[in-house]
């Protein structure tokens, strides 16, 4: 994805959050064809300057056109259900990061004990999936927290509400999918890409 599709795909999740918080509507606008095209997206908000998580919803599967699950996902993070509902007041106070992401490809190896090769830190994102369990991180949260793919793994697991452990179970689907990401460096500010592909 271009450097400006991404600035446009924050400027959209940006409207839609604006939007939601003051119970409007959100102004329609036209978007390049791409956005046009089914991808899995998912919007972060974060405090400013304190960076701290303020929300996160998405949709790992392209299920929608990218515009519409970046609506759907920007307008859930301001409802994220574990914290308070975003209020008008913070919008100045929150940065929006929108990660556009590869359809998920589930990881098969010989031997669970494996499974941590095959994971690169910074580049894929985790998918774990147990029955009706399932638990998703962005490839940037081990960067973040420092995590080793092992440890990246367990929290997966937490994550989806099963033990640390459960990835070494072969009833355990694990995927990964990669993203790229944009983000605004303050409210309303300059935007940049974070990672690439």
């Amino acid at each position: 994805m271009k450097d400006q599709e991404g600035a446009l795909a924050v400027k959209l999740a940006r409207r839609a959050i604006d939007a939601e918080t003051r119970n409007l509507d959100i102004d329609r606008f036209d978007v390049p064809d791409s956005f046009r095209e089914k991808s899995g997206a998912f919007v972060t908000l974060r405090t400013f300057p304190g960076d701290e998580l303020r929300g996160c919803i998405g949709y790992p599967e392209p299920v929608f056109p990218l515009a519409e699950a970046i609506l759907r996902a920007a307008q859930g993070a301001c409802h994220d259900p574990r914290f308070p509902p975003l209020r008008p007041e913070e919008l100045d106070h929150v940065v929006v990061e929108v990660s556009i992401l590869t359809p998920p490809e589930e990881v098969k190896v010989e031997h669970r004990l494996d499974l941590p090769g095959t994971i690169v830190i910074g580049r894929d994102g985790l998918i774990i999936e147990r029955g009706m369990y399932r638990g998703l991180l962005l490839p940037q949260v081990p960067v973040e927290w420092g995590w080793d793919a092992t440890t990246f793994l367990e929290q997966a697991c937490l994550k989806a509400g099963l033990t640390p452990d459960m990835w070494l179970d072969r009833r355990t689907r694990i995927f990964t999918f990669k993203a790229e990401v944009f983000q605004e460096e303050s409210p309303y500010g300059q935007i940049v890409r974070r990672r690439t592909l």
